[in-house]
């Protein structure tokens, strides 16, 4: 019941989190400069005042800000997120167009983060811990560091010159490959082939952040009491990283994964634009040059709403790794 309470609390919540985000995104949006019935009467070659003005009415951007916000609100309790400006659709249907891929994109590239950065951070500790080997701790910080140093941008460049252009062992743009009508299997191993550079790209700079939590907050763990007790009372060492250093020192990496996945989320643009990945990153980042409002707000609308979804399965998961968490945030029985 306690778990209930928390989690109806929980969405509660978020429901008016995602209420203020929405309203901010609005007002600021529109105090940006740029108007979508001027830019769309320029591509159409035509700039007679006329002109500007009916295009303005029949995308309502004529009425008053707040009947504006009100009628989106409005649409939003019924999932019509309105009509693209640019692409004469619904909002919601280029979003869901878009999303699978880059839920695909984000999804890898987190458990390529996460695995590998936590599998490092725990190589490093155990290094630094015994005093041997010490050389092999040095090396992995010092990658860490440098991977957390790298522009992303420039990391993505270097990808594919290095493995597309000279190399050729990658395909450096898109999905899929243009024209190649794959099905099946055929079709999977296509898209595995492309989405190799933007998952190593995007998820090396997180795992930098990995391994040197997992790297510290183990330390911190294996210098406890109740440590010095196991391994004492004569546990294997490898039962002790496993059982009760790795778990207990997990939390802070949850906390940062959970907060990983809002910003992939919606963060993905510079990756999805560097490799022309369909996603909604790169259809946000085309939104915003089109001064596209309505789509713009559709995209910050589900990006704020997984981050919250995130957050919540974050809490959940603390449950789940250390039972002494309460539903309430309280400690409970160890």
């Amino acid at each position: 019941m306690k778990f209930l309470l928390f989690l109806a609390s929980r969405l509660a919540k978020a429901v008016f989190v995602i209420l203020g985000v929405v309203i901010v995104n609005f007002f600021l949006i529109r105090l940006a400069p740029g108007d979508p019935a001027a830019v769309l009467a320029g591509q159409a070659g035509a700039s007679d005042p006329t002109y500007v003005a009916r295009l303005r009415e029949s995308f309502g951007l004529d009425e008053p800000v707040l009947t504006q916000l009100f009628l989106y609100l409005k649409g939003v309790v019924q999932l019509d997120f309105g009509f693209s400006y640019r692409n004469h659709v619904p909002v919601l249907d280029l979003i869901l167009e878009r999303l699978p891929a880059t839920f695909l994109l984000m999804i890898c590239a987190f458990l390529f983060s996460v695995i590998l950065g936590v599998l490092l951070g725990v190589v490093a500790a155990k290094a630094r811990y015994s005093n041997k080997r010490r050389w092999l701790d040095s090396t992995v910080m010092t990658g860490a560091l440098i991977l957390y140093a790298t522009p992303l941008f420039w990391l993505s460049l270097m990808g594919i010159l290095l493995f597309s252009v000279m190399l050729g062992w990658l395909p450096a743009f898109g999905m899929e490959s243009v024209g190649s009508r794959l099905t099946g299997l055929a079709r999977a191993q296509d898209i595995a082939m492309h989405l190799v550079l933007p998952t190593v790209t995007l998820g090396c700079f997180f795992m930098a952040f990995y391994v040197r939590l997992t790297r510290a907050s183990m330390l911190e763990v294996i210098g406890m009491d109740f440590v010095k007790t196991a391994r004492a009372k004569g546990v294997p060492p490898g039962s002790i990283i496993r059982i009760h250093v790795l778990r207990n020192a997990l939390l802070p990496v949850i906390t940062f994964a959970g907060i990983q996945l809002g910003q992939m989320a919606g963060g993905a643009v510079l990756t999805e634009t560097v490799f022309a990945w369909p996603g909604i990153g790169r259809l946000m980042f085309d939104a915003l040059l089109q001064r596209d409002y309505q789509l713009l707000l559709g995209i910050f609308l589900v990006t704020s709403t997984m981050v919250v979804v995130f957050n919540l399965l974050t809490d959940i998961t603390y449950r789940l790794v250390d039972p002494r968490i309460s539903a309430g945030g309280e400690p409970g029985a160890a």
